[in-house]
């Protein structure tokens, strides 16, 4: 067993996307543009309602996966297509962009708590133009794992006996979401020579219990985890929520702008020239 540390450790940026929604980005910034295979990581919270009333109206996408989960209010999603999905809390939407998609998510209230995440996931040179496809997950078949003083959320990969719904993903994601009481510990597989992070959403703990280089990680901020086989984190005097993400690395040149993510400035621009001509989409 190799115990992963922690590398470093990202403060959250508040900033806005869409049509104005709040939110605090932790990858995709000027200190830490991407962690291969993850290009971006949000998490958007208000009960305001001008923080997140706008949503995200038609936009397009080529080249990666956007993953949206929700833990509270409700979101709905529309495409060029025709097609429709309900976000729900405690829901996950894997959408492969592939080749491209015109997209909206918009919000399905005018008040209460709007609570979720918004990953971006980058796709190999060979398959950035593979055909569009979602997964739509209800947040019943999402598998938990229960123990004494903890509880998992299986979005994606293993844990134990427990597989995530979202399957045949190329870079064998992992995405947890992990609730522990005050005063308890947890140790997680994590698969060697994978790239991750934990980010805690409600309150504090040690993260890398062991390892050598734990820290206290507080809600809001984002730590990079160097590599290993398993993660050990542990809450304190108050509950701590988090959710991990590891993804295998694609080891390939990004280029991006906006909302596409492909290999080369020439990709960029070709997907552009499409956008504009109406083919982007097929």
């Amino acid at each position: 067993m190799t115990l992963r540390g922690i590398r470093t450790v990202v403060q959250g940026q508040d900033t806005s996307d869409g049509a104005g929604v709040r939110l605090r980005r932790s990858i995709g910034t000027g200190a830490l543009d991407h962690l291969d295979p993850f290009l971006l990581f949000d998490e958007f919270k208000s009960d305001r309602p001008g923080d997140y009333i706008a949503g995200f109206p038609d936009h397009p996408h080529r080249g990666f996966e956007t993953v949206t989960y929700m833990l509270a209010g409700r979101m709905e999603h529309r495409d060029h297509s025709g097609n429709r999905g309900d976000l729900a809390p405690g829901s996950v939407q894997w959408m492969t962009a592939g080749r491209g998609i015109i997209h909206s998510e918009m919000p399905q209230q005018e008040d209460g708590l709007m609570w979720g995440f918004q990953l971006w996931v980058n796709l190999p040179a060979d398959r950035k133009m593979t055909a569009p496809r979602y997964q739509d997950i209800p947040p019943e078949d999402v598998p938990e794992v229960v123990g004494e003083g903890t509880r998992v959320r299986i979005l994606a990969g293993r844990l134990g006996e427990a597989e995530g719904p979202v399957r045949d993903i190329v870079t064998h994601p992992l995405y947890l979401d992990v609730r522990l009481e005050p005063d308890r510990q947890i140790t997680v597989p994590v698969p060697a020579g994978h790239n991750a992070f934990v980010y805690p959403f409600e309150g504090e703990g040690q993260v890398g219990v062991g390892s050598g280089s734990e820290r206290v990680v507080p809600s809001g901020s984002l730590a990079v985890l160097n590599d290993g086989d398993t993660l050990q984190c542990r809450s304190g005097d108050s509950a701590l929520s988090f959710v991990l993400l590891a993804g295998e690395p694609i080891g390939e040149p990004i280029a991006r702008y906006g909302p596409f993510v492909m290999n080369t400035p020439e990709e960029i621009q070709q997907a552009f020239a499409d956008y504009r001509n109406g083919t982007l989409a097929g």
